[in-house]
């Protein structure tokens, strides 16, 4: 019997918490047929921290919307908890979703509000109270329950939002842009509490932004989506190290996206000699059939100079067309012999000048390592 049961608790962890098969969603518009979602497959694993990233239009909010209820699928299942859920109302779906405006009561209180959908259950008022106090303390806004929504500031607005939305012991937590109307101290500081809180209480957070930097900080994984497909789906230092395409090495961070013509190979390493003197060395690549090589490098992986480097070394040649002072690193752009501009940052030193100047020749130098060919495996 307690072999049974430990088999039975273990086919149940493994039960994904959300899980979309093949999922396509189609509008009609002006006569023409759009369609917003292209055959998504994923699996949010329970209580994961996940991540819908991509620029607008690109059909994360709504893939979000398509797993609240609020959109029917034109193909495809939406899986919770292991049931297929399409064309179950939002009500019955044990899912919250957070959204950008916030959407609070402005007569209530901050209790009201977080007590709001608990009244609404018949909650016992003993019970109302306990757990609105529980989580009022869990988003740090212990001593303004009386507060009214106006009283507050915005970032104080979202936790009351999102303590509205976790008072009820949903199994899943959906985030739409919930950080994009505050400014960008406040956003910062929000995206640390909101994965402290998301750890705290366990559950499953899907979290839709177009913003990279609140992906990679507090994400368990990302999805990039572009055009209604995933072109990516994996850890942030995955998905921003190894990029599996031109446009996640654009869209993730600052990428150098570089091209050029394979001289020769030295083992799986493929080498582009640009000129005289200059390489590019670029590990498990495998050129096109015209011999060229597609490869990103990140700006703070290279380093520059006015003299060639040594060693076995990535080394390109170039002119300084711009140096940007941004305090903790100095933002260079480099014009190089490949015809392509290279974006370089180097971390200030305490007391260091410029490496190079607008106007200057250098060299850009970088591990073998971080030449990563797009779409490699």
């Amino acid at each position: 019997m307690t072999e049974l049961r430990e088999t039975e608790a273990g086919a149940a962890a493994k039960i994904a918490a959300i899980e979309l098969r093949g999922v396509v969603k189609s509008f009609q518009s002006h006569g023409e047929t759009v369609t917003a979602v292209r055959g998504v497959d994923l699996s949010i694993a329970e209580g994961e921290f996940f991540s819908l990233l991509g620029p607008s239009g690109c059909g994360k909010t709504t893939t979000m919307r398509m797993i609240a209820g609020f959109d029917e699928p034109t193909e495809g299942q939406i899986i919770l908890h292991g049931g297929d859920v399409v064309g179950v109302p939002p009500n019955r779906r044990d899912i919250n979703m957070v959204f950008q405006s916030y959407a609070l009561f402005p007569h209530m209180s901050v209790f009201e509000n977080v007590a709001f959908g608990l009244r609404r259950k018949n909650t016992p008022k003993d019970e109302v109270t306990r757990r609105v106090g529980e989580m009022l303390e869990i988003v740090d806004l212990t001593g303004r329950e009386k507060r009214r929504p106006r009283e507050l500031s915005g970032g104080q607005q979202q936790r009351v939002a999102l303590a509205r939305a976790l008072v009820n012991r949903p199994r899943a937590l959906l985030l739409d842009e919930p950080l994009g109307a505050l400014d960008l101290k406040l956003r910062q500081a929000m995206q640390v509490e909101l994965k402290r809180i998301q750890r705290e209480v366990g559950i499953t957070f899907v979290y839709v932004t177009h913003d990279q930097g609140e992906a990679l900080t507090m994400s368990d994984r990302i999805a990039v989506m572009n055009e209604g497909v995933i072109e990516q789906l994996g850890p942030p230092r995955q998905v921003y190290e190894r990029p599996a395409t031109a446009f996640v090495a654009g869209f993730i961070g600052t990428s150098n996206v570089l091209s050029g013509t394979v001289a020769r190979t030295d083992g799986d390493t493929a080498v582009i000699e640009p000129g005289p003197g200059e390489r590019i060395l670029v590990p498990h690549a495998k050129p096109a059939a015209d011999g060229t090589v597609e490869l990103t490098v990140r700006p703070e992986k290279i380093a520059i100079g006015l003299h060639p480097p040594d060693g076995e070394v990535c080394a390109l040649r170039g002119t300084v067309t711009e140096v940007v002072y941004l305090g903790t690193f100095t933002n260079y752009t480099v014009r190089t012999s490949l015809g392509t501009d290279v974006v370089v940052f180097m971390q200030n030193a305490s007391s260091a000048d410029d490496v190079a100047a607008s106007g200057d020749t250098a060299w850009l130098s970088w591990e073998p390592r971080h030449s990563y060919a797009i779409g490699a495996s």
